[in-house]
């Protein structure tokens, strides 16, 4: 303790680190699956979800040849069944393993579709670690080339517990544009740094709506996400504005990039897709 007190600010970050990562549990690969990528945020409501969904399906429109994985992680909230509308309870293959279910090319797993829709899950955290884990282990993902982990808000023990017992390629933060909602990713962020997970960039939500009769860009707010891009050492990898039509699609279970894939939120979302793709790209040949 004495020697803490004595480290100045960069000294006792990197013992911080040195001290977290010894008590880390050993990181074991998902069976088939070759990448993991987490999409997060500190914040609630800014869009994870929309995100994860449009950015899953984007991936596997951009390559057709890959097969991408989406986990809904929030436990207590789920969307992913509403969002790729998938309503059906999993089936037990021969090895006693969940299959996903599969729409619009991409795998899915989610607690929804594993209670009635109309029921809450009132669980302490170990059954929530327990439920998470039997998603992760005990489905039947391989062959996966991506897997997009949908989390639940803040930086609690679902993160902690996905980042110590998988290997995670990287993180994705969401974000909107506002002081609230960028003050809070900041934690968030730190989060990954401490546990030494990249992140890939950022995604502002939100940002602006789009005139229906001039197409004029109009902010929300004073955007605050280029600052925090540039504090992390991070780029923003697209910019999603406000529509209604994204609202429809989410509640119709038709991600927009396929249900409008001309409009500009569909363009920011596969532009999302092809920086996500190349960064796994890189990432899996500098890990060979």
């Amino acid at each position: 303790m004495i020697q803490l007190m004595h480290m100045n600010a960069d000294q006792l970050k990197e013992k911080q680190k040195e001290m977290m990562a010894r008590s880390l549990p050993k990181q074991k690969p998902i069976k088939g699956v070759k990448q993991i990528l987490i999409v997060a945020s500190g914040k609630g409501g800014v869009g994870k979800s929309t995100t994860s969904v449009n950015l899953a399906v984007a991936l596997k429109n951009i390559e057709p040849n890959k097969s991408v994985g989406l986990l809904d992680a929030d436990v207590f909230g789920p969307s992913i069944p509403l969002m790729m509308n998938l309503h059906e309870a999993p089936t037990l293959n021969k090895d006693n393993l969940m299959e996903p279910l599969v729409n619009y090319g991409v795998k899915c797993m989610s607690m929804g579709f594993l209670i009635d829709k109309k029921s809450s899950v009132v669980w302490r955290g170990l059954m929530v670690m327990s439920a998470l884990d039997r998603m992760i282990r005990q489905v039947s993902w391989d062959p996966l080339d991506y897997l997009i982990i949908d989390t639940p808000p803040g930086t609690g023990d679902t993160h902690l517990s996905l980042i110590q017992n998988i290997p995670v390629a990287g993180s994705i933060l969401v974000t909107t544009p506002q002081k609230a909602a960028v003050d809070v990713t900041r934690r968030g962020a730190s989060m990954f740094h401490k546990v030494n997970v990249p992140i890939v960039g950022i995604v502002s939500n939100m940002t602006n709506v789009i005139c229906p009769n001039c197409n004029t860009k109009v902010p929300l707010a004073k955007d605050m996400t280029n600052n925090l891009a540039k504090e992390l050492g991070t780029k923003i990898l697209c910019k999603i504005p406000l529509e209604e039509s994204i609202m429809d699609c989410c509640d119709n279970g038709k991600p927009i990039v396929l249900s409008a894939p001309n409009s500009e939120t569909a363009k920011s979302y596969k532009e999302l897709a092809r920086a996500v793709s190349t960064f796994l790209k890189n990432r899996l040949i500098h890990s060979d």
